[in-house]
């Protein structure tokens, strides 16, 4: 029988607690109506008692956001309860989660309670969550490291309270997997009214299992699973979002089950996080790192290129992708290399492409990736032409600030005559591009800018690099300066000149 799985994102919540993802008020917002659009079943707002800021993002999400369930964290406390209903009260669908220690490790030394003591608050807390909101989740807080017969004990208690989900975390990523599957099964046979509530399940990722314990429990009744894209939270962080999802969107066959989530937005939505809290992705992060739908490897490269099924068990589509990525290096084959040639409009037959392939080898085993313009500067080589640029850069002059309207002047030299034009843009790297534009004539689409220090210290130069593309082509223009705006100038003009001048070798 095929199940739905809900996804129940804490990102906002667990992702946010782990150190230097703050989020103000707005980028929460951001970030929850992405996964509004994604179509996460709950959203985890925040932990509105801990701050007057999180209250206040509590607030607004649930304000704003109207698909998913808004759900509070709040401590089985009178005061953490009543906060948590204030700031969720306005959603169109309130959830309110309330949560406490059950392992004997937190009660004695944490809480300093007795079972008794933390079985009577848990119950009182689910009562008084259930008098202002219908939905009401409790968490067992290291459910993974208590006693079982005690987990029967105070699940069967807060269900009879009014609890509507019931949620078992692996609070420190302790568990295995085979071990917290029957950790599941035996709530599932010793709950006696457990089948009248979702069974939820909330892992951690120290031991590097939070994706597969989550997984696991699904074979025992578990229908959600909390999580996080990218995987941030505390520590070592959360079950991954992407990685639970694709699995079971991959593996319809094996699992059986199903989820409401558009994986089309996966991408964008990990990139969002990604650039709001600081953290970068790692490139062979699963589904979503650089590297995920990325070959270098020759045998790879050719099968990829006759069939994509042969080493990409996803389609890069599927999670908001555009393409798959063959990264030209020392393994890269005969086909990729050509193939990436082509795209750079150059047709070469069997003599120069033999020639120049062994000169690309040569250039890899002294770069670890071969980039666009390396492959024009060999081809300078291999068709015996002198690249030379055919635009020179004379001066440019930017007027900018925080209450004007950025406006650049570039003088550019070609074959001796004299260009001039100005315009204005967004930004003053946006108004250069534009007046170049003018002055060129040409029409690219701007598809990658970044800068980054070559060097530390204030005095530090910065590589700027700028990719453009002309149907379908990809041009990329580098350069340094201790200027980031002059080295955005002349790494744009250098992509537009490599443009030009492909144009102008197939003309010929």
């Amino acid at each position: 029988m095929t199940d739905l799985i809900r996804i129940f994102d804490t990102t906002l919540r667990d992702g946010e607690q782990c150190p230097g993802a703050s989020l103000n008020t707005q980028e929460k917002l951001e970030i929850a109506r992405h996964l509004e659009k994604m179509r996460v079943d709950v959203i985890e707002a925040g932990f509105p008692i801990s701050s007057p800021g999180d209250f206040e993002g509590v607030e607004t999400i649930a304000k704003n956001i109207k698909g998913p369930i808004i759900a509070a964290l709040c401590r089985a406390v009178e005061q953490d309860i009543k906060c948590a209903w204030d700031a969720i009260k306005l959603a169109q669908k309130p959830r309110i989660h309330t949560f406490i220690a059950t392992s004997p490790i937190h009660m004695k030394l944490k809480l300093e309670k007795t079972p008794q003591e933390v079985l009577e608050q848990a119950v009182s807390a689910v009562r008084l969550a259930k008098s202002y909101c219908q939905d009401v989740e409790f968490s067992a807080e290291d459910a993974s490291r208590s006693n079982p017969e005690f987990l029967y004990q105070i699940f069967t208690k807060t269900i009879e309270a009014g609890a509507t989900v019931i949620n078992i975390p692996d609070t420190v990523g302790y568990s295995q997997p085979e071990e917290f599957a029957s950790l599941i099964k035996g709530i599932k046979a010793n709950v006696p009214n457990i089948n009248k509530v979702t069974m939820s399940v909330h892992c951690h990722n120290d031991l590097g299992l939070a994706v597969a314990n989550s997984l696991e429990s699904l074979k025992y009744g578990v229908r959600q699973i909390e999580c996080t894209i990218n995987g941030i939270g505390e520590r070592a962080g959360n079950a991954s979002l992407e990685e639970i999802v694709m699995a079971l969107y991959t593996r319809k066959d094996f699992y059986q089950k199903y989820t409401n989530i558009d994986t089309g937005y996966i991408y964008p939505t990990s990139k969002l996080v990604s650039r709001l809290t600081g953290f970068v992705v790692q490139p062979n992060k699963a589904i979503v790192g650089k590297n995920a739908f990325a070959h270098e490897a020759g045998i790879h490269q050719a099968g990829v290129l006759k069939d994509a099924s042969t080493y990409e068990i996803m389609r890069p589509q599927t999670i908001g992708l555009e393409s798959n990525q063959l990264v030209l290096g020392k393994h890269s084959g005969r086909n990729a290399f050509k193939s990436r040639l082509a795209q750079l409009g150059y047709d070469l037959d069997k003599e120069k492409l033999d020639k120049s392939f062994e000169q690309f080898k040569v250039l890899a085993d002294k770069k670890k990736e071969i980039y666009s313009e390396d492959l024009l500067a060999l081809m300078s080589e291999v068709l015996v032409e002198e690249i030379a640029d055919i635009y020179e850069l004379s001066y440019f002059h930017i007027s900018t600030g925080n209450n004007i309207l950025p406006t650049a002047t570039v003088k550019l030299i070609r074959e001796g005559n004299v260009f001039e034009d100005a315009a204005c843009g967004d930004g003053p790297v946006d108004a250069v591009f534009n007046a170049i534009d003018r002055i060129t004539g040409v029409k690219v689409k701007l598809s990658d800018y970044n800068i980054r220090a070559l060097t530390r210290g204030k005095d530090a130069q910065g590589e700027a690099v700028v990719e453009i593309t002309d149907n379908g082509c990809s041009f990329i223009g580098k350069s340094a300066s201790t200027d980031t705006l002059e080295a955005s100038t002349k790494a744009y003009l250098k992509a537009i000149n490599k443009m030009l001048l492909r144009n102008s070798y197939k003309d010929k």
